[in-house]
């Protein structure tokens, strides 16, 4: 690996053996029983922090999980990767093979990692980053992420928190109870309440509406 990139792989997190309540979910992507998934931006843009609270839920729901980070060098405006990979059952391989979702927060992610998504899979972008949206014969979603960020909260930063709230409310992939709960213990301390704010926007948005 060039010194130009740095990657990490997170160890697979295996539900426990304890009984648990049942988090029910619904939503375009709800029913597969493996769902691999890609979040793609810019440094800045908390693309991997997105990995890292989607595979704290899904352990919250207990599925296996497996999430995979790749960024580039400078904290900010290089490219940024997050790949988590959720099953039913025990995960054979670690890397994303073909994406059932991608969420592209920039122009750059979405060219680049559109050509990963299966041919049924979900492309979710921010409509205000994406101005020239690839060609893709599955589902395709825009949100103004930054924008709802903005109006909701003052501040940008939350986009990402956002995003996850209308990737949960719009493909099931992880239960709102999970998402709720993995947000809450992965943001800093004191931004509760306004991270908060920003995924109950994101779980409220009506793709329909758009």
């Amino acid at each position: 690996m060039s010194s130009a990139q740095r990657a990490s792989q997170k160890a697979t997190v295996e539900p426990g053996n304890q009984v648990s309540e049942v988090h029910s979910r619904s939503g375009v992507l709800a029913d597969r029983e493996t769902v691999e998934v890609r979040f793609g931006g810019s440094g800045g843009q908390g693309v991997v922090l997105m990995g890292l609270i989607l595979a704290t839920a899904a352990n919250h729901d207990r599925r296996w999980v497996v999430q995979t980070e790749s960024y580039g060098p400078e904290a900010r405006g290089g490219y940024s990767r997050s790949d988590v990979i959720i099953s039913n059952d025990p995960i054979d391989y670690p890397k994303l093979l073909q994406a059932d979702l991608l969420v592209a927060l920039s122009q750059a992610a979405a060219d680049t990692y559109a050509k990963a998504l299966r041919k049924d899979g979900v492309l979710m972008y921010d409509s205000r980053q994406v101005t020239d949206p690839p060609v893709f014969r599955g589902e395709v979603i825009a949100v103004p992420f930054t924008e709802m960020a903005v109006e909701e909260t003052g501040r940008v930063q939350t986009a990402n928190v956002l995003a996850l709230g209308a990737v949960v409310k719009i493909t099931g992939i992880v239960s709102v109870d999970s998402i709720q709960k993995a947000v809450l213990e992965a943001v800093p301390a004191g931004t509760e309440e306004l991270n908060g704010r920003a995924l109950s926007r994101g779980l409220a948005v009506d793709p329909g509406r758009l």
